[in-house]
């Protein structure tokens, strides 16, 4: 990195801070500093909502996915806009009416005390985790390229988030995140752009997607019901739709973005916004992956991406023969330009048998250069288990900087690492803010003895706020690297969401329903849900589950509220209701 990268990474972090402590300078009651004033504009709340989910491990994991398995990532993604639909009918009118700050108040309202506190419990647990894999995804891959500690960039993260965050509360994030999403965008499409450029003179954008589309990088849509595979069609508008709901609906760091909305119509239009945008951005990025794929038929890429891992390899006793594997993907490089070559001009001469034929080279070299791949984990897991190590020989959260790091102009390298640290700094300024308002009004003042003004509701969400920052940069100073970031954010969420989920839709759909049904059907779902999880997807490898993890959150909602009816069931059988006469 040049001295620009540093001007233009520093400059662009500088400012998102600053601008954000100075336009929300002066919170001083719980309805600007958690409600946000309830003044957003659409494209406000819209614009939220987005750069909330797209985290920076969005931008680092989804391009390496796609990569290494195409773009069938994009199906996670289907149910969604259904999801935005039915939150705008039934969820956003609801909190509005009750003119709430938190989506667990309304559980109060309509079960009971101990509701509210389990669902916000339930939150607690998997966002603070989540918040620290937020912070931890960018650290750990930036620590690697640039050399940096660990906990350096841990720590650096989490204090430029918190200092916003504490300052002005909903209203820093939200406008912080306009900005965010901006400089997010723009990094991707110069990325994008730039690697068009690079490509060979003769390789347009069709032919590139052609190139990608013979080595099985564009089978976006599989329909086939096999439960174990992670993303499918039907995952998608199922598994995919309920963690929508459960996440958009019922996640405080994403209730807490609507429900600063000026009005129903507002935050409505602003969620629409997000679920017409949503699938076309995730669509743009995995593309991205694609295309960074394409550059690396013409272009040598390394046999894992993690720089630690080849550093650790080449220390150890395996260096020999990693150095022999590394040769023989050297020339394999040379055959796969020489593959894509021929398909290319195969290409231009519209002949099926010469297209097919080239088509089937290129097969054969990704084949050989999967082994290679699988030959080399294997040295690196080796290597890391002789000294001690768990072996880190996951590379996917490392292709995307690995690539901007080694080929894109100075100023573009601090521009997306820019993107990168932005990204970080959106979503977890949205976790931290929404964890210290429900620890603060749904945990702390809701059981606390005594009434408190103004001036201390908003003292105690700053002071709890800042607590679970610090307790997001030590989650994220000893997480550790999982076999794809992007999927652990997910794991963890549909473990939850699911649970929660089903407790908001008998609130919401099942007015016989009373809050001991709910409670208790609530405890034992999630622990059947962590039996299932571990039975079925933890004890397995990435791929050879017995269940797709998004499956969860289906499974959790409809248990939930089967075990409510019977429960409810019981009670009134052996205690009915007391008739008011």
């Amino acid at each position: 990195m040049e001295a620009i990268d540093w001007i233009i990474l520093a400059g662009t972090l500088l400012f998102i801070v600053s601008y954000g402590v100075w336009k929300t300078k002066g919170s001083q009651n719980v309805q600007d500093y958690v409600g946000g004033g309830r003044s957003s504009k659409w494209w406000t709340i819209g614009l939220s909502v987005m750069a909330t989910q797209a985290s920076a491990i969005t931008f680092l994991s989804t391009p390496g996915q796609a990569f290494h398995d195409g773009m069938g990532f994009v199906q996670f993604y289907f149910g969604l806009p259904i999801a935005m639909i039915i939150i705008c009918l039934v969820f956003i009118p609801i909190y509005h009416r009750l003119k709430v700050y938190t989506a667990y108040e309304f559980l109060e309202n309509r079960f009971d005390l101990k509701t509210r506190s389990l669902a916000a419990i339930l939150f607690l647990i998997q966002r603070g985790l989540a918040a620290g894999i937020t912070i931890f995804a960018p650290a750990i891959i930036l620590s690697a390229i640039l050399g940096w500690q660990l906990w350096i960039l841990n720590i650096f993260i989490g204090i430029l988030v918190i200092i916003y965050t504490v300052s002005g509360g909903t209203k820093a994030v939200n406008v912080t995140q306009k900005q965010q999403m901006f400089v997010i965008m723009t990094g991707m499409f110069v990325t994008f752009f730039f690697i068009l450029n690079n490509l060979p003179q003769d390789i347009s954008f069709s032919k590139a997607l052609k190139i990608a589309g013979a080595s099985d990088k564009l089978n976006i849509l599989d329909f086939s019901f096999n439960t174990s595979s992670r993303y499918t069609f039907w995952s998608g508008i199922t598994g995919g739709l309920f963690l929508a709901l459960a996440y958009f609906g019922t996640d405080q760091s994403q209730v807490q973005r609507y429900l600063s909305g000026k009005s129903v119509r507002e935050s409505q239009l602003g969620l629409i916004f997000n679920g017409i945008l949503k699938i076309p951005m995730q669509f743009f990025i995995l593309l991205v992956g694609v295309m960074v794929f394409v550059f690396y038929q013409y272009n040598a890429a390394p046999l894992n991406f993690n720089p630690a891992a080849t550093q650790t390899i080449m220390a150890s006793d395996q260096a020999a023969e990693y150095s022999q594997l590394q040769k023989e993907q050297l020339a394999l490089e040379v055959e796969k330009k020489m593959a894509q070559n021929k398909f290319s001009a195969a290409l231009e001469l519209k002949e099926y048998n010469a297209i097919n034929e080239a088509k089937q080279q290129i097969i054969k070299t990704n084949k050989k250069d999967s082994v290679h791949r699988i030959t080399a984990k294997a040295l690196i897991k080796k290597a890391y288990e002789s000294e001690n190590k768990k072996p880190e020989t996951n590379d996917k959260d490392y292709v995307f900087i690995h690539f901007i790091l080694t080929n894109l102009p100075n100023g573009l390298i601090g521009l997306l690492l820019a993107v990168i640290l932005s990204a970080a700094m959106s979503s977890t300024a949205s976790e931290l803010n929404a964890l210290g308002t429900i620890t603060a009004l749904d945990i702390y003042k809701r059981n606390k003895k005594g009434a408190s003004t103004d001036k201390q509701d908003v003292f105690i969400s700053k002071l709890f706020t800042l607590a679970w920052g610090i307790v997001a940069i030590l989650i994220a100073c000893i997480a550790d690297l999982f076999d794809n970031l992007i999927q652990l954010v997910n794991i963890i969420g549909s473990i939850f969401y699911g649970n929660v989920l089903g407790i908001f839709i008998l609130a919401f759909f099942f007015k016989f329903i009373r809050g001991n049904a709910v409670f208790y059907a609530a405890v034992i779902t999630q622990v059947v849900v962590f039996i299932i999880y571990y039975m079925l997807i933890h004890i397995y490898p990435s791929g050879q589950e017995k269940l797709g993890y998004l499956w969860l959150n289906f499974i959790g909602s409809a248990l939930v509220i089967a075990m409510a009816i019977i429960f409810e069931g019981i009670e009134r059988l052996l205690k009915p209701p007391v008739v008011k006469t």
